[in-house]
Formats: C-alpha cells, structure tokens, sequence
C-alpha cells in the first residue's frame, strides 16, 4: 500500500492499517520536510477523540498528555464580550499532532519518504493493491482521474490566513473588526498551554480595499493584530508561511477506482472533500476517513467491497457536514448583514449558524445565556420563542407557525369540499397561528390540475367561506389566510400522484405564460405569450378573486409569485424573454407582478395583511439570483407586501437545489437583514427547535411547515405540549383539553423491580 500525502488523516490511515495487517508493506509519501505544515493548531471533538482511543490505545495516551481542552465560546462585538459554556473542545498542536503519528508509524513499520514527492497515482497502482490518495485540497490524484471522480471544486467570496499568537486564549473566541473598508473576524482558540491559533478573515472585496492584496506574511500579521484588540491586547500576531487564500469546497461524486494497471485508488480527507474551517472539521472528517476506510477493509472480503463500503459509509456522513458547514460559511460571508443586531440576538445568531447548534441544544449547554437572549428579545419567560404574537397590519397572529400552502389536488371544478374543512380546520385547531390555503387558481385555466381549488365562482366561495367560518368559529385564536396564482405554463397536468408535471393525457386546456417556454421540453405543452389584452385579463382575474377572498372571511392573502408559476415566470430571466416593456432588466420583469400586486391591494380590505411569495433563486445558472430576490422583495415591500414568503426554485425543471435542514432559511434572512420587512421562512423547517432557533436569532418572523403539518394536524400543540408551555400562545380547544399532555408509554415508564442486591 502506499499513501499520498503525510498530513494527519494520510498518516493515521497507515498506522491503523499496518496495526490491523502488520503483514502489510505500507509507504507514505511526504514532499515537506517532518516538521513543515500549515496552520497551527488542530480542533477535535469529543466524538472523534473517542474514536482514536478505541482504535489506537497508545496514539489516545500520547495525544492526551497534549491536549488542552476548554468549553466556552466566546464573541466579541462592539466593545462587549458575550459568553457561552457548555460546548467541550479538545485542541492541540499540528506540529505536535504530526510528531505523536510519526512516531507511532515507525515503532509499527511505516515507511515514512519526507521530502520526496510521490510518483503519480496510476504509476504507484502497477506495484501496490492500494493508493491512499491524502493530498489535500489540491489533489494531484484527484485532478489526474478527474473523470472518474467527478470533482467539482467551488471557491468562495472570503478571503482567510492561519496565524498565530504567543498566548494561551482560554475559550474559544471571535471577535467582529468593522473597519472602514468593511467588516474583518477573527477565529481564535488555544491549542497549546502557550499558543492560540488565529484565523483572520473577510470579504474578498474588503481584502483588497484594505490593502491587505499588497502585504506580505509579516506585514499582514502585524495589521491583524491591530484590529483586534479586545483578544490580543495589543500583543503581536505571527504567521507560518502564512498566505491569504480563498477557501474552497471540495465534492467528489466517487471515492475510489480501480486502475488501469491493476491497483486501487482511494481518496481520503480534502482531496475527497472539505469543510470550512469555521467549524473546525478538516482534520475531524480526514481521521474519521481513515478509521471508517481500515474499518472497512477488516470487515469486507475483498478490495473493491471494502472500498465501496467506506464510501457508502462516509459521503452520508460528509454530505451532512457539508451542509452545516456551508450555512457557516455562508453565514460568516454574509456578517455585515448580521453586525446590526442586538449583542446577545447576534452571539445567539453566530452560535447557531450552522444549524447544529439550535436553540433547544444551546438552553442544555448555557441556560443562563438563552434566557438572557430571550430577556433582549422581549420572550416572556417561560415562553419558547416560537409562542410569541406576532402582527401583521391589523392582524395579529398568537404565534410564530404557519401551516405552509400544500396542493391537496382535491377539489372538483375548482370547489374546496368536506375534505377542505376538515384538512384547514383540523390544522387550525391543531395550534398554528396562520393555516394558509393551498394555491387558490383565479381562473378555470389557471389551474395545475383539474383537482386544483378556485376562486373563480359563486360556488367556490361558498364553499371557502364554510371553511373560514369553522375555522373563525371553533379555532377563533386561529387565523386563515388565502393563497392566490396562476399556474401559467406548468398548468394541465395529472394529479400529482398520478405524475408529476405530466400533461393530461386528454382534455387538455391551453396555456399562456411570459415567453412561449415549455416547462419540460418534449415534454411539456407550449404556452402561448401573453398579449396586452390577456395580461389585462389575468390581472383582473387576480382582483375578482381577491374580492372573492375577502367576502368569504380570510384574514390574510398571499400573491403567489414563485416556483414558476405565472407570476413567477415574469420574474426569472430564465422564464421571461419578452422584448417588450415586460421583460429584459428585472425591473422591466417586475412590471406585471407589481401589476397584479396593486390591483389586488386595492380591493383587499386595509386592515387585513397582504404577503407574497417569491423564489429567491432559481438554483440554474443565469436564474435570480440573492441579490435579486433582495431587489425582488424590496419593490413589493414598497408597494406594501405586509411580509415576504421566501421561498427558492421549481422555477426550471433543470434545477440543482442544495436540500438540507432549513436549507432556504438563509435567503429568508438576507431579505429580513436588507429591508427590515418581516419575512417567512420555508423549506424543511421540521422541528420546534427549528423554529424557536429560528425566530431567536432573528433569521425569520414566521416558520411555514408543510410536511410536519401532514404528518401530525396537531404539530403546534404537541410541540407546546413537549415543552411544557401552556399559555396562549398555543390555546388547546376545550374538548381536546384532556388530550393536552403526552399519554403514558406502558410498562417501560413504570418502576423497576429490584433485581439484585
């Protein structure tokens, strides 16, 4: 076997795998000298910690005698400190680290080649069963079996460089710099009984304005160092072939081949994959690789099943990390965005970035830290975050949940039924703040499908306001809110069970749009373009409907302008190719919605709210993008949008949406921070936690939930009821009042008999 690269996950994967087969001639291939590497310290967690002692007692020992361990984060802002324990981290020297795997490598019978580069990959997979390619983030092996792999490699807006003070920090600290070139963060913790790591970092724009592009290693320690002076104290900053660079992120489609010569090739830490640094993952997921790979070769019979299964194994593992550390990369990319915000909202925000920590988390790790946030934010004690009022216009909502617009595809001829109350009102008694209605089609061919519900009819608005008068009458805390649009081109297709964006196989009506565009080519029907007299049309279908809502007693309505829908497709360069007024710039493409949004608001009663929907990105190159969705959400808001409904994509159907846990929440966010206007945040917002974290952290006034609302109507009151909350916020209705508490287990919950003495 042979190993590419003498960084610890390269060096760790050698010695387990000699220590599991001593009989196994294993060489690991190192072009810097023993003691060269980059950066200072290295961040473990306690998980991984465990790992190492399991798998190697004596590495454990040794590495233990190093450590220093802390549990405290600390952020510094504006002059103030804020604190919060309870978070556990091991640290200790690279250097050390590095010396502790050398050794141990030896005394087993590693052949260790410093200084020596490695031959290629393919050349050492003529002699060796097995090539262990740990050589990094700018893999030479990666790059050289590119399609076999499948690589993609995304640089990222900040600009960061390793340094290191000559002082022991005794926590784990960032602290905010806003200059005047734009905001600068520090990342410091100790790793030694003496040193502290510091990782400085900023916006590449801010990077270059501060001049910082000119600086040397020398020059640019010593500017760090002076903007920092609530950690440093005026004390010197110092570098190690130091250099600023961009992060990049690291994803590979497969892990491991097979060579033309008969060899296999594997690859393990950053040349499979990387994690920002922001949550200290690096060298955590390169050791836990190379447990997981000599794992997998004791266990399996042959290379190539090994080899699979230690991918099958850690991409779901890395995938997760990945998320979380992208939404703290965003995050920090974004900071100037979040530095206006109270001192202990914006630590809650920093402390939560990355989703991992929630705010249910956060309360078991510093109790006293998520009470004094709450205090700031005006949350009553004892009340979860998410069981605060919130008011729109004239509405005031008795908490922070939404039950999110579903397609239920129920309807006949557009007329919600029995199955329509007893969804929406099964919803409301269940404890939501708001329940909005599915897309409500303002005409006979605005709909998705012939099961699609309308406000087009008399019949159809009887049958709405059978549904608002129940709600009104036995939820009467509870309100009810309207979503109105048009499918436009993604109009006349089955039921979604029967086939998604699959046109009727009969009876179909014809489609109109912005730009003559399938929405599936081949697939698809063409729609036609909308002339002036069709968009006068449609725009006064809108306010019929509108009219339609407020007799039958919404309290609130929502313009549909996402997921490609009509509306929607003015909005998207993507969708939207007109050469008339109505299309080319986005301010040309937001005519039509604007259009549409006034006349409505004209004719929906002054008091009651008005939000709207929008996708803030396409998630397809050449879409809208965030800044966009900002501009988006800017122009509504001045046309007096009460809230913005930020949800992303189902705009292209060759979309690449980056799923994950609150995964659209960011946008949400970057819109609330811009414009100050109350936004709604969707898109696997799951959990109570989530939303308590959520709506503390400022991310998001609302939280719509649509999947945990179909899996259990009464989501917000057994949440309440979880957290032991019983205010108004969450009104249990008398007859359901006995049902309030969880109902005993069985004889798991009973005493246990004394077995033994």
């Amino acid at each position: 076997m042979a190993v590419i690269g003498g960084g610890p996950g390269g060096l760790y994967a050698a010695l387990l795998l000699k220590r599991l087969d001593p009989a196994r001639e294993i060489t690991v291939y190192e072009r810097g000298a023993p003691q060269d590497t980059y950066g200072f310290g290295v961040v473990l967690s306690d998980e991984t910690v465990g790992g190492v002692e399991n798998a190697d007692p004596d590495v454990f020992a040794t590495l233990r005698a190093h450590m220093v361990r802390w549990d405290a984060i600390e952020v510094a802002h504006r002059g103030r400190t804020l604190s919060s324990a309870g978070h556990g981290f091991a640290a200790l020297s690279r250097r050390t680290l590095l010396s502790v795997l050398h050794d141990r490598c030896r005394r087993l019978g590693v052949g260790l080649r410093f200084s020596t580069e490695a031959p290629p990959a393919a050349e050492l997979a003529r002699s060796c069963d097995l090539v262990v390619a740990a050589d990094g983030v700018h893999s030479a092996t990666r790059a050289a079996h590119a399609d076999v792999f499948g690589p993609t490699v995304t640089p990222h807006r900040c600009r960061y460089i390793w340094l290191a003070a000559d002082f022991a920090l005794d926590a784990f600290r960032f602290e905010i710099a806003e200059t005047e070139h734009g905001v600068v963060q520090l990342h410091a913790y100790p790793y030694s009984a003496d040193a502290s790591t510091a990782v400085v970092e900023t916006r590449e724009e801010v990077w270059r304005a501060a001049g910082f592009d000119e600086l040397d290693e020398r020059a640019s320690a010593a500017a760090c160092a002076r903007l920092f002076p609530q950690t440093l104290g005026g004390r010197p900053l110092r570098g190690n072939n130091s250099q600023w660079t961009a992060f990049r992120t690291v994803v590979n489609e497969r892990w491991w081949h097979r060579s033309a010569a008969g060899g296999h090739v594997v690859l393990l830490g950053d040349a499979a994959h990387t994690a920002h640094f922001s949550i200290g993952s690096g060298t955590k997921l390169a050791v836990e690789d190379a447990l997981a790979l000599a794992a997998c070769l004791r266990e399996q019979p042959d290379l190539p099943t090994a080899l699979a299964a230690y991918e099958a194994e850690r991409q779901p593992v890395v995938r997760s990390t990945q998320r979380a550390a992208r939404a703290s990369l965003t995050w920090f990319e974004e900071l100037a965005d979040h530095t206006g915000q109270p001192p202990y909202r914006f630590a809650f925000n920093l402390l939560t970035r990355s989703r991992r920590v929630t705010h249910d988390n956060l309360r078991l790790r510093d109790a006293a830290f998520v009470a004094a946030a709450e205090r700031e934010a005006g949350v009553p004690e004892g009340t979860p975050p998410m069981f605060t009022p919130f008011r729109l216009r004239g509405l005031t909502l008795r908490n922070r949940v939404v039950v999110s617009p579903m397609d239920m595809y129920s309807s006949q001829d557009g007329v919600p039924g029995d199955f329509h109350l007893v969804h929406l009102g099964a919803r409301a008694l269940g404890g939501a703040g708001l329940v909005m209605t599915e897309m409500v089609c303002v005409s006979a061919r605005g709909r998705i499908t012939p099961g699609c519900a309308g406000l087009w009819n008399d019949a159809q608005e009887d049958a709405w306001r059978r549904v608002t008068a129940f709600v009104h009458a036995r939820s009467p805390t509870a309100a009810i809110g309207v979503q109105l649009g048009h499918a436009g081109r993604k109009g006349s297709t089955k039921l979604m069970w029967e086939g998604i964006d699959e046109p009727l196989p009969e009876g179909n009506w014809p489609l109109v749009a912005p730009s003559p565009l399938p929405y599936r080519p081949g697939v698809s029907q063409i729609p036609q373009a909308l002339t002036p007299v069709q968009l006068a049309a449609v725009r006064d279908q809108f306010v019929a409907a509108a009219s339609r809502a407020a007799r039958a007693g919404f309290d609130l309505l929502e313009l549909h302008c996402a997921h490609g829908y009509l509306l929607s497709g003015f909005l998207s360069p993507l969708t939207n190719r007109r050469t008339d007024a109505l299309g080319g710039t986005l301010t040309a493409r937001l005519r039509y919605p604007l259009e549409v949004f006034d006349a409505v608001r004209e004719v929906w009663p002054a008091d009651r709210p008005m939000t709207v929907r929008i996708s803030a990105t396409d998630w397809a190159e050449g879409g809208t993008t965030g800044e966009d969705a900002v501009r988006i959400a800017a122009a509504f808001a001045e046309h007096g949008a009460d809230a913005v409904d930020v949800s992303t994509g189902q705009v292209v159907a060759h979309e690449r949406p980056d799923f994950g846990r609150s995964y659209q929440t960011p946008y949400a966010e970057r819109i609330r921070n811009a414009l100050g206007v109350p936004v709604i945040a969707v898109g696997a917002v799951s959990s109570w936690d989530d939303v308590n974290s959520l709506v503390l952290a400022g991310r998001a006034d609302l939280c719509a939930l649509a999947r945990p609302h179909l899996y259990d109507p009464h989501w917000t009151l057994h949440a309440a009821a979880e957290q032991g909350y019983t205010g108004p916020g969450a009104p249990w209705p008398e007859p359901y009042r006995a049902g309030s508490r969880r109902p005993p287990t069985g004889r798991t919950d009973a005493p246990k008999p004394r077995l033994a003495l």
